[in-house]
């Protein structure tokens, strides 16, 4: 599932890098407030386990790596993650293949944006994701992509 106002973008991303010969697919596109729910409590308690924390302490942390549940760009369904057959892992090796370099290129083409950009941590508050490509529409993500701003700062140029 994905919002219609930018499905039809989506599909014709998908398909000009198939046709360009990328091998490109998507791994996880809308989601549900309660799937969501699950994965931030999965990611918490894995880090409870691996630091030895309480929750309250590992909340924080696991909020840089998946959104808290209703607040993930996925339930909007403005949001999907992709990577490619010969790369299957959502980490930051997925920045070093043809797919990921294909996207970079063309993605604002079709109005998405790399969300969370390398080195933009400090604005974003989550970590690196090569993976992940956020639907604003072409005219914002030319402008996003060009300059190499994340969606924070644009944002913050209409404040």
């Amino acid at each position: 599932l994905f919002d219609a106002r930018a499905a039809g973008d989506l599909q014709a991303m998908l398909y000009a890098g198939r046709e360009a010969g990328v091998d490109i697919l998507l791994t996880s596109a809308y989601r549900t407030y309660d799937y969501q729910d699950g994965l931030f409590q999965n990611k918490v308690q894995r880090v409870m386990a691996e630091q030895g924390i309480s929750q309250e302490q590992a909340e924080p942390i696991a909020a840089t790596v998946v959104a808290r549940p209703g607040t993930s760009e996925h339930c909007l369904g403005l949001a999907v993650d992709i990577i490619c057959s010969d790369y299957t892992v959502l980490d930051e090796g997925f920045a070093q293949t043809e797919a990921a370099q294909w996207l970079y290129e063309h993605c604002a083409e079709y109005g998405f944006i790399e969300r969370y950009p390398e080195g933009k941590e400090g604005v974003t508050g989550v970590t690196y994701e090569p993976w992940h490509f956020r639907y604003v529409g072409t005219t914002a993500a030319e402008y996003i992509m060009e300059r190499g701003l994340c969606l924070e700062e644009f944002l913050e140029l209409y404040e």
